[in-house]
């Protein structure tokens, strides 16, 4: 393990940025970039470091920002297996090297509480950096007023759910609330765009039918329910003048929302997720229960959804691939919705492997290089306030660096990977590409596919408002 005061040279590799791909000779000094140049110049040949790492046909490329994931979610009854020391440990396994999960506001408690819990959860158990959105459950005069302070402090985004009522769900007008106070105070809104109330009623309906495999939660959250939801938060924004992120895009006909909104010049954003690029409805009607493993919200819809978010990613109508990483094991968890697709806990694992994944999609010819680092990297960064510390290899940036492997391949597999989750959503699946040594602010997290980190190094990161917005 290298200490914060050394040295470390990493040399030969391709070193590829969202502007660029280069032949370049990196020198990290005390935990951040020093310099990066020609590896045949006289400068780089001259440089002295207590480590050389070789990257000799390997790409070297920015530590992944996942900006969404759940770790130690509460859902119907149960927590998401992965606690801050197996999150992120294994988020590091997969070359991600910043996490921004959320906060959790209860109703009738302040943003505080929850904000004060979820640094108690992670404190001194995370392997890699982290920051926190946070999520809005009551929206109040009270709350309001304390998004103003959460902003100073760095917690400089807030989510707001068309979906669940009576958890987590607000109405119209107080989402308007919401947004307009982001609006006035710099945060970014982030929106989990379903109708709610009319799933709900489908839900109602499916159940009293009989339906109750874990198929008809795909066939209940219709994808016209979450192209409304886009379009009607797409126009509440506009009304309360703020800039809106919506999470976990599955749906072309919401994709369409985004893109016409972006067509207008309006500042709104959208994220999908390698689920809704790589798993399907298929997934869903897996027989004996199975389907349950692939039970999450915003759902996995028909395979025909998938090229919208390709193009969706190609156009820049979609900016960013986070995970959602809200992992429940099947035994125990999954399988408290035998008989009531309802129960099933919302969620999948994937915090290990969306730089993997997205490697593959380079490999298939979806995505450029240069653009899986912008929309695993570089954007996430920029769109939550952490550019240009996260999401870019620079003079001055951390020395957050993965060496990876584009020859390597792998069969992704329960058996193998490090969530703290018995099921993989991948199991199977054969890639092309793998991350063989990570550095965190210049500390060695993974040693050629050897785990070298330790709890607590990881650090709370406050950031900057949307850098979009400026």
């Amino acid at each position: 393990m290298t200490s914060r005061s050394s040295r470390t040279v990493i040399r030969g590799g391709l070193v590829i940025t969202a502007a660029e791909e280069t032949r370049a000779d990196v020198l990290v000094e005390d935990g951040r970039i020093a310099a990066l140049a020609a590896p045949d110049s006289a400068y780089a040949q001259g440089w002295t470091a207590d480590r050389t790492i070789d990257a000799t046909d390997k790409y070297v490329i920015p530590g992944g920002v996942d900006a969404h994931t759940h770790i130690e979610m509460p859902f119907g009854g149960t927590f998401a297996s992965d606690t801050f020391e197996t999150g992120t440990r294994a988020a590091a396994w997969g070359g991600t090297t910043t996490i921004v999960d959320f906060a959790v506001q209860s109703m009738g408690h302040s943003l505080r509480e929850g904000l004060d819990a979820w640094h108690a959860k992670a404190a001194d158990l995370c392997a890699i950096d982290y920051s926190f959105h946070m999520i809005l459950a009551d929206v109040n005069e009270g709350t309001l007023r304390e998004m103003d302070l959460l902003v100073d402090e760095g917690i400089t985004s807030f989510k707001l759910f068309m979906a669940y009522p009576g958890v987590f769900y607000s109405d119209d007008g107080k989402i308007l609330r919401a947004m307009q106070r982001g609006a006035a105070n710099g945060g970014l809104m982030l929106m989990h765009a379903e109708n709610g109330l009319a799933i709900d009623v489908l839900i109602e309906q499916a159940l009293a039918e009989g339906k109750t495999d874990p198929r008809y939660h795909g066939e209940v959250r219709k994808s016209l329910l979450e192209a409304e939801a886009t379009h009607r938060a797409i126009q509440l924004a506009r009304v309360a003048g703020a800039p809106l992120y919506v999470v976990h895009v599955s749906a072309a006909e919401a994709v369409a929302e985004l893109a016409q909104a972006r067509d207008k010049g309006l500042p709104v954003f959208g994220e999908t997720c390698p689920q809704y690029l790589f798993l399907s409805t298929d997934n869903l009607a897996e027989p004996d229960f199975e389907g349950a493993k692939y039970v999450c919200s915003t759902p996995l819809r028909p395979r025909e959804h998938q090229a919208a978010l390709w193009r969706g990613l190609r156009t820049n109508d979609l900016q960013i691939v986070s995970t959602d990483h809200c992992p429940f094991c099947f035994v125990g968890q999954k399988e408290m919705g035998r008989g009531d697709f309802s129960k099933i806990p919302n969620g999948l694992p994937g915090v290990e492997h969306r730089m993997d994944l997205l490697h593959q999609a380079v490999v298939d010819g979806h995505i450029s290089r240069r653009r899986w680092i912008e929309i695993a990297c570089a954007t996430p960064a920029r769109m939550f306030g952490l550019y240009p510390k996260k999401g870019t290899i620079a003079p001055g940036t951390d020395a957050d660096l993965v060496i990876y492997d584009p020859r390597a391949e792998q069969t992704l597999s329960a058996r193998t990977h490090h969530m703290n989750v018995d099921y993989s959503a991948y199991e199977g699946k054969r890639i092309t590409g793998q991350v063989e040594t990570v550095l965190s602010r210049g500390e060695t997290v993974i040693d050629r596919r050897q785990y070298t980190g330790r709890v607590g190094h990881g650090q709370f990161i406050a950031r900057d408002t949307c850098q979009y917005l400026d």
